[in-house]
């Protein structure tokens, strides 16, 4: 079986040859990748895009890369059409395995090619995700807070929001393009079946990065009490907002509570160049930190290693999931399988992973009482505590055990190529 995935990721093999730092998402395909180029049945080649002029060719640990070149993923390139072409004919694949909906370089391929079998993997829906990007915050709150950046880039909310909106379209071609799908959730079911009722629908849990079935559990007892870990926090949808209100709270009961937020700090304005580069988000989170006083309690860790992130869970006394909308967040599930208590706003496929009191806490994204709440209970009731964390490593070991979801892809594989 000769498969081709088409991903949004850069792994790590030809970063290293284009002498790049590998990239902090998409670990969870590693793995999977791996155990693929491992399986004598299967001949493996990966496409994604970088920023260069040529096609290039990279062949490691067995596994030929495809890279093409795109300056802008989020545009339609009609010159990847040929290069698709090309690519095809020389590798000749059976299947073609499109991860992600969000860019546009797999429909050019889809578009030249609707001949060659495809599946494709949700991740997010952006044509649905559109609908909560702004997050509660209010037309007053985005124009008082635009910046110089958002001015000269135009990418100010709500411009943003219409990018979005405008890759949706694209994502519902996607869609409708393909005979095959491959979910996880029954949010992200209903939505594909309500853009194409005819798609053949497979589900199949994600496994996650590597170190994380082999890192340390969680203790009660190693943990720093009164710490909060967020994945990342870059935009609206993520939620940060929602829970520094929650803080404001919070930090009368406990006044040494500390928010640790992966990701980039988008608050810095150290220097004129982190000034000028503040985006209209960053400057609203400025004014709540500032209005609430929580400056000494709030921490930007920047962007975080695998190994970090294990460090972070093993760490934190809660970690929170408060997006306006998720389908099923690997941050999440690794939170879980470390066997960190955790909170999530009931949204999306997040109830699927969660069942309410047991494995996590759920709240409704707009209740930041309830979620302070939430958050008072895990500090306060160590009983509660153990059992979130106890189920929820029960719970995610067996949604994103490696042997079960590598058997269900190949699978998969095996259905689509037996149907004409």
């Amino acid at each position: 079986m000769k498969l081709l995935w088409i991903t949004n990721t850069l792994f790590p093999e030809p970063s290293n040859v284009l002498g790049l730092e590998p990239p902090v998402f998409g670990g969870w395909m590693y793995g999977l990748a791996e155990q693929l180029g491992k399986n004598d049945g299967v001949e493996l080649a990966i496409a994604t895009v970088y920023k260069g002029n040529v096609l290039k060719k990279i062949v490691s640990n067995g596994v030929m890369y495809y890279l093409l070149p795109v300056k802008d993923k989020t545009r339609y390139n009609n010159e990847l059409e040929n290069i698709w072409k090309d690519i095809c004919l020389e590798f000749q694949p059976d299947i073609v395995h499109v991860h992600g909906t969000e860019y546009t370089h797999g429909l050019a391929c889809m578009r030249i090619l609707p001949h060659l079998r495809y599946v494709i993997s949700i991740q997010g829906l952006v044509s649905i995700i559109v609908r909560y990007y702004n997050s509660g915050l209010t037309f007053f709150d985005i124009v008082r807070n635009w910046t110089f950046r958002d001015i000269v880039k135009r990418d100010n909310l709500f411009q943003a929001k219409n990018k979005l909106h405008e890759s949706g379209l694209l994502e519902k071609e996607y869609i409708k393009r393909t005979k095959n799908v491959i979910g996880r959730t029954c949010w992200d079911l209903v939505h594909v079946k309500a853009m194409n009722e005819k798609v053949d629908y497979y589900f199949c849990n994600e496994s996650l990065r590597n170190k994380f079935y082999s890192a340390e559990k969680w203790s009660l007892n190693n943990c720093t009490k009164y710490s909060i870990f967020l994945s990342q926090a870059g935009y609206p949808l993520k939620g940060l907002h929602q829970v520094i209100k929650a803080l404001s709270f919070l930090s009368n009961l406990y006044p040494n509570i500390k928010l640790r937020v992966g990701g980039q700090n988008i608050i810095n304005r150290k220097t004129i160049k982190d000034r000028i580069k503040l985006s209209g988000y960053g400057k609203y989170i400025c004014r709540l930190i500032k209005k609430y006083e929580l400056q000494n309690n709030v921490v930007f860790l920047g962007t975080l290693t695998e190994e970090q992130m294990i460090v972070e869970y093993q760490n934190a006394h809660v970690f929170i999931c408060p997006s306006s909308i998720e389908n099923s967040p690997n941050s999440l599930g690794e939170a879980q399988i470390i066997g960190t208590p955790v909170i999530a706003s009931y949204v999306g496929g997040i109830p699927d992973m969660i069942e309410n009191n047991v494995s996590g806490l759920l709240y409704r994204f707009e209740e930041i009482e309830m979620l302070a709440k939430n958050v008072c209970q895990v500090f306060e009731n160590e009983d509660l505590s153990l059992k979130l964390s106890k189920h929820g490593v029960l719970s995610a070991s067996v949604r994103h055990n490696k042997d079960e979801n590598f058997k269900r892809i190949l699978s998969i594989y095996s259905d689509i190529l037996d149907c004409k």
